[in-house]
């Protein structure tokens, strides 16, 4: 699919304004020049980054609530999905903070340019988010190519305090991953398949407890 066809099938889904489409045109051309040094996404889906990564990511915006003040991106890397989301709020009018936080120091500078570059209210944290001394408080928390489901839920076990919503994006393997994670762990969830892949999900994780 051509760049036009993924912009117009992205507006198919979500009809935005001009604002906002300029917003992720103006990241598309960021992303594109920072990705020849610092590999923030692959190769292959530099030619599909209107549906494989900004559609992807839009998605969570239709599931967060008016009311929540705080999201927070767990390894954001490029940027997905919290600076979508970030867009995605302007866009709605929901005046909601984003901390985007990320251990490589030149990805937490290229988030810092595309925020102030498109006048997002974001906030970026280097930091490494394994550290256990690192607690996470936040009404949504998101990950997406972040971790392995397991390492995940071992994370927000061990450090997220007072969340509502945790959105972890799985592919391919996601339903196998949560059947093996569901042994372990009960787990509070709402599973949802992304609107950009049969094969993908959202999982909406509410709580959690070992078994």
């Amino acid at each position: 699919m051509d760049r036009s066809s993924q912009i117009s099938t992205f507006n198919r889904y979500y009809s935005v304004s001009r604002e906002t489409i300029n917003k992720l045109e103006n990241f598309e051309k960021l992303l594109i020049n920072a990705n020849k040094s610092l590999n923030l996404i692959g190769k292959s889906t530099l030619g599909q980054i209107w549906i494989r990564h900004f559609l992807d990511s839009f998605q969570v915006i239709d599931f967060i609530d008016i009311n929540e003040e705080m999201i927070t991106d767990l390894g954001s890397g490029a940027g997905f999905p919290g600076i979508v989301l970030a867009i995605a709020a302007q866009e709605r009018k929901i005046p909601i903070k984003f901390n985007l936080i990320e251990k490589s120091k030149k990805k937490t500078i290229f988030l810092e340019a595309v925020i102030k570059k498109l006048n997002l209210k974001a906030n970026v944290i280097t930091r490494n988010i394994f550290d256990e001394e690192t607690k996470i408080s936040s009404d949504i928390i998101t990950a997406r190519a972040f971790k392995p489901l397991p390492v995940i839920l071992k994370l927000i076990h061990n450090q997220a305090l007072n969340y509502k919503k945790f959105f972890v994006f799985l592919g391919k393997t996601g339903k196998e991953e949560l059947l093996q994670a569901s042994k372990l762990w009960d787990i509070k969830y709402k599973q949802r398949m992304s609107i950009t892949s049969n094969d993908s999900l959202i999982l909406e994780i509410n709580n959690i407890k070992k078994k």
